[in-house]
């Protein structure tokens, strides 16, 4: 069961993540109307694993709060629930560390399995999110991320910019989870970025 945290400043919305995550094997933990409500409850019930986070709320937004949430309680996992998906909402959101970003309008399904992606070690992009990262990575192009790569990880390169997980991967190149795991590794150290979700922003961009 996960241990999950609601943090929006709209009372109908967190009752109805409330209902839907209950009704599927979560606990909440909390429902906080702003980013200074969540920290206090994380102060008194530190044990979370994810954390569903508006941006824009009145008092603390959801970008401080991703920020100080990710240096107190690295464990927890952030997932991004907001209407906003223009490009400084969300370059700063993931910047500041969040695992996964949707839009309210994503539906029930693709909330639940984003929370099951994000706790099986997996980052979510919304499409749409996904499209403007792309275009943005592309106006910003300066550097080739792949040029030091092998044929091999950038054929594994290709498809985490497709949004495959590493099991996805390990069926379709027919390799084992743990070889893609090791590729993985070598191109966060080639391209020197360390985290899923921004590696996946950049490949977007550049294959």
């Amino acid at each position: 069961m996960y241990r999950v945290l609601l943090v929006d400043d709209e009372n109908m919305l967190l009752d109805s993540l409330e209902i839907i995550l209950s009704m599927n094997d979560m606990e909440i933990i909390g429902k906080a109307h702003d980013g200074r409500e969540a920290l206090d409850i994380l102060r008194e019930k530190s044990q979370c694993d994810i954390a569903f986070v508006d941006l824009n709320m009145k008092g603390m937004g959801g970008i401080e709060l991703i920020g100080y949430v990710k240096k107190m309680y690295p464990k927890i996992k952030i997932l991004v629930l907001t209407t906003f998906y223009d490009d400084k909402n969300i370059t700063d959101a993931i910047s500041n560390g969040a695992d996964g970003y949707l839009l309210k309008d994503s539906g029930k399904d693709a909330i639940l399995g984003a929370a099951a992606q994000l706790m099986n070690g997996v980052s979510v992009l919304d499409p749409k999110v996904m499209l403007r990262l792309t275009t943005l990575m592309n106006k910003n192009k300066t550097v080739d991320l792949c040029e030091e790569m092998t044929e091999r990880e950038r054929e594994i390169a290709t498809l985490l910019a497709k949004g495959l997980t590493n099991r996805q991967i390990a069926d379709k190149l027919y390799i084992s989870e743990g070889t893609v795991k090791n590729y993985i590794s070598s191109i966060y150290d080639k391209t020197g970025i360390h985290d899923r979700v921004k590696l996946v922003v950049a490949l977007s961009g550049n294959l």
